[in-house]
């Protein structure tokens, strides 16, 4: 295996220390960046290091975090502004070499194996990265430095706050080995108890197992864990300006209210739906398979999926679908909280498809029309043109879910894409 040097920056407390760096008041205070509860978003998406040390964690309820931190001060998210972070973060990255992955909007991977000619050695790059982003930006990142993508990721997870972390060739066994299974990166959490119930604790013991007993245990991601557990990942960086091969089309939405009727439910679909199509449209992008998401007032969640006969871009044959799929498998004896659509399993939105002669049903008309509405939405903006139903209740449609639509790429280790869905509550 070729000598690699990978790097990963990670910036630390991204959103809470944005949040704080403009808000100078807020300096010394426990702060998290959290949804609204008054529309049921109330979640901490991230929090600083005052916060983190009086125990709010990332991704609990705010009544669960103000429990533990009565003095807690809640900022709403700005996303636009971390955006902008986020640009300048990996401008300061690709000015060292061009084989930048991003992982997220405030971590990349960077393969400096031909850099260090101009920059010095992996450590010194990291230390000169977490410089420059110290004083240029006004935050800080931890970088790890490693010989693969898995562990320079745990090393920078391992030393947070403004720190460097090599994980070597030579020194991954006293390292990394010793930590818990569950510090294994991709390591979900319904895995790690079917390796703690057969003494697989430690990321050694991981290790040490055969990869034909994981695999057994855990089928072909079993394998991959032993792969990476003994350092053998050797996944490439990808240039920055390679795009991904896109995977699927997402929306989902925590609702304002409990929906408790068909009608509702129907209403949200069509908004989810015609995001996920007009995005589609835009990537020049059909699928044939349509899922949903569907989770309720007890925080129960189940998914299904459904394979079309033909691909399509159309919000009335994606939403048509997904309501089918929920009114055979939902039962109302409870309120859903939270809707989700999507669309998978793509192709070219340019491929010709075969004409139904026997159906006296188009689909060019409607593409026709719904390409239309995409071009006076545009001008004229998002609620110039919209379905009849969505004026039925305004306060379950009045949001525009346009602008987050998760695009679900192949990225690293694919296996494991986790279709991580960006939802309304800015999880």
């Amino acid at each position: 295996m070729a000598h690699r040097v990978i790097l990963h920056a990670d910036m630390n407390n991204c959103y809470a220390a944005i949040e704080c760096l403009h808000r100078p008041e807020l300096s010394g205070f426990p702060v998290a960046v959290a949804g609204d509860p008054t529309e049921r978003h109330g979640i901490i998406l991230a929090k600083n290091t005052a916060a983190k040390a009086l125990g709010v964690k990332t991704g609990e309820a705010i009544w669960q975090a103000r429990r533990k931190c009565p003095e807690l001060i809640l900022v709403p998210p700005n996303f636009p502004l971390y955006a902008r972070f986020s640009r300048l973060f990996r401008g300061i990255l690709l000015s060292y070499t061009d084989m930048v992955e991003p992982f997220g909007i405030d971590e990349a991977w960077l393969d400096v194996s031909g850099s260090m000619g101009l920059w010095g050695d992996g450590q010194h790059i990291a230390d000169d990265i977490r410089r420059r982003v110290r004083e240029e930006l006004g935050v800080t990142v931890s970088v790890g430095v490693s010989f693969n993508k898995v562990f320079a990721k745990m090393g920078s997870k391992l030393q947070k706050n403004d720190a460097t972390m090599v994980i070597s060739r030579e020194n991954y066994k006293s390292v990394v080995w010793p930590l818990p299974a569950g510090q294994m990166i991709f390591l979900g959490r319904k895995t790690l108890p079917k390796l703690q119930r057969r003494g697989i604790d430690t990321i050694g013991d991981l290790a040490a197992c055969s990869p034909e007993y994981l695999r057994g245990l855990l089928g072909k991601w079993g394998e991959t864990l032993w792969s990476n557990a003994n350092g053998l990942d050797d996944s490439p960086v990808a240039l920055y300006d390679e795009r991904s091969d896109i995977k699927s089309v997402s929306n989902s939405t925590t609702c304002p209210r409990d929906l408790v009727t068909r009608e509702e439910v129907r209403l949200i679909v069509y908004v989810l739906s015609e995001s996920v199509a007009e995005r589609l449209r835009q990537y020049r992008l059909k699928g044939r398979v349509v899922a949903v998401s569907v989770r309720d007032k007890e925080l129960c969640r189940f998914t299904r999926q459904c394979t079309l006969t033909r691909p399509t871009d159309l919000s009335g044959t994606i939403a048509a679908a997904a309501l089918r799929l929920i009114n055979a498998h939902w039962y109302w004896n409870t309120g859903i909280r939270s809707l989700g659509v999507r669309v998978s399993e793509l192709q070219s939105g340019s491929i010709p498809l075969q004409i139904e002669v026997f159906n006296p049903e188009d689909e060019r008309h409607e593409e026709a029309l719904e390409r239309t509405l995409d071009s006076l939405r545009a001008r004229f903006g998002r609620y110039s043109v919209q379905r009849a139903i969505m004026l039925s209740d305004t306060e379950l449609s009045g949001f525009d879910p346009a602008g987050e639509t998760t695009i679900n790429s192949v990225a690293f280790n694919s296996e494991v894409n986790r279709n991580a869905e960006k939802h309304r509550k800015c999880k």
